[in-house]
């Protein structure tokens, strides 16, 4: 799943996309995008993106390709296997990449879209009245009860948090 982003100001929805679809709708907006919180939508977290037009220039890896060098860490028996494949380890690694995000894209995890809901739900309406029913409520998977504890609060919150937690009441 690619990385789509939400942005809010205040109580009111402003975005969601892709960081480019995102940072486009904010330069827009111009000092006003200062106020903004901007959540990732897989965690629920906030999140900064940089707004600048000109990206600075990245370090090793190939870049025309988004490719980023870094170190990870296996066993004597794991290199071993990745040496004697035929595509090379590199290769190798990412299509086991690969083939684990398409799997778990298929199913959401009721677990994950939990907590991206709590993460977003506790910035935005953490001091909101109903916020602890509505949390035990997501956590328990009562679609119901979630409603209810969030009826009072402003649509845009109330929505997107419903959004986030959908696997969750789906499962």
């Amino acid at each position: 799943m690619d990385r789509t982003l939400t942005a809010f100001s205040g109580d009111y929805w402003i975005a969601t996309g892709d960081e480019d679809e995102v940072r486009a709708a904010l330069r827009v907006m111009g000092d006003d995008a200062q106020n903004i919180l901007l959540f990732d939508d897989r965690t629920g977290r906030q999140v900064d993106i940089d707004l600048q037009v000109d990206a600075a220039p990245r370090g090793r890896g190939r870049p025309k390709m988004g490719v980023q060098a870094r170190e990870i860490t296996l066993l004597p028996r794991h290199w071993d296997w990745l040496a004697a494949q035929p595509r090379g380890a590199s290769a190798t690694l990412r299509q086991l990449v690969e083939d684990a995000v398409k799997a778990s894209a298929d199913k959401p995890s009721p677990r994950a879209a939990m907590d991206a809901a709590y993460h977003f739900l506790t910035a935005m309406a953490g001091d909101r009245p109903g916020y602890e029913a509505a949390i035990r409520a997501l956590y328990a998977g009562d679609r119901a009860a979630f409603e209810a504890a969030a009826e009072g609060w402003p649509g845009a919150i109330r929505a997107h948090g419903l959004a986030l937690a959908e696997p969750a009441f789906s499962a």
